[in-house]
């Protein structure tokens, strides 16, 4: 026997409560810094404020290069795992899966261990090399997201068949990667964009002990020195995490309207 209607709308009921009553308790009192009246005045002083536009264009600038940086690893990768080695695929998914299970924190002391100015490669001895440590760390914590949306869009497609028709025109490896593969994986590949964005703009550990400009760190500083800015940058931080959720819903539904080359 089916359960009555009526709980289900009663859990959803309860669950989003649950989500939104914080969120609107936050945005609420993000709008209370003049006294006596509603006004956006928290959200004018962080968005004037400097440091804010430095640390979140840093961390734009890094989620586009750890996009890049996970686009070329994971795409040939799984790929490769599917069409030629799919008795590796658990081990694959195994590792892919560690930096859900290994805390940042560990990462982040294993790399300033490694790479300090006294290994034999020092990153973290110049500012270039140490952004470069914080890109591939940000690239390792996107890992499980990004392969699992590119291991998704190449289920939905024939890998083999598309490599060896290409393969009998004379097309090479990259060739086949560039113009074959990837556009039709281009929608999943935008899906592990858009949540390794959001991972990256609001991440705080490895930026914090690596000593980095980045959004995450600045967000709490503001958070221990002030009181209503940290509310409104904790509503603009939810706001772009649901911009990218709902621009992942977006170019999900391209997907059913895509057609694969025969």
């Amino acid at each position: 026997m089916k359960p009555p209607r009526i709980w289900a709308w009663l859990a959803l009921a309860f669950g989003l409560i649950y989500f939104f009553l914080p969120l609107i308790g936050t945005l609420e009192f993000s709008l209370r810094m003049r006294r006596g009246e509603y006004s956006f005045d928290a959200y004018r002083v962080v968005l004037a404020d400097p440091q804010f536009r430095a640390t979140f264009s840093y961390s734009v600038i890094l989620a586009c290069l750890t996009i890049l940086v996970g686009v070329i690893i994971v795409v040939p990768t799984a790929y490769w795992v599917r069409l030629r080695l799919p008795r590796w695929r658990p081990v694959v998914e195994f590792i892919t899966l560690l930096p859900l299970v290994i805390p940042p924190i560990v990462i982040v002391f294993g790399y300033i261990r490694l790479y300090n100015t006294s290994s034999i490669l020092p990153l973290t001895g110049t500012a270039m090399g140490t952004n470069v440590l914080l890109m591939f760390g940000y690239a390792t914590l996107s890992l499980p997201y990004m392969y699992r949306a590119v291991d998704t869009g190449l289920r939905a497609i024939d890998v083999a068949t598309l490599t060896e028709a290409a393969e009998s025109l004379g097309a090479g490896w990259i060739t086949i990667m560039a113009r074959v593969i990837l556009p039709n994986v281009l929608v999943a590949v935008l899906s592990g964009a858009f949540l390794t964005f959001a991972i990256v703009i609001g991440e705080f550990v490895l930026a914090a002990l690596l000593n980095r400009p980045a959004f995450g760190p600045y967000l709490q500083l503001i958070g221990a020195n002030r009181a209503y800015e940290p509310a409104a940058l904790a509503v603009i931080a939810f706001a772009i995490t649901w911009a990218c959720m709902g621009l992942i819903q977006l170019v999900t539904r391209f997907q059913k309207f895509k057609t694969v080359p025969r």
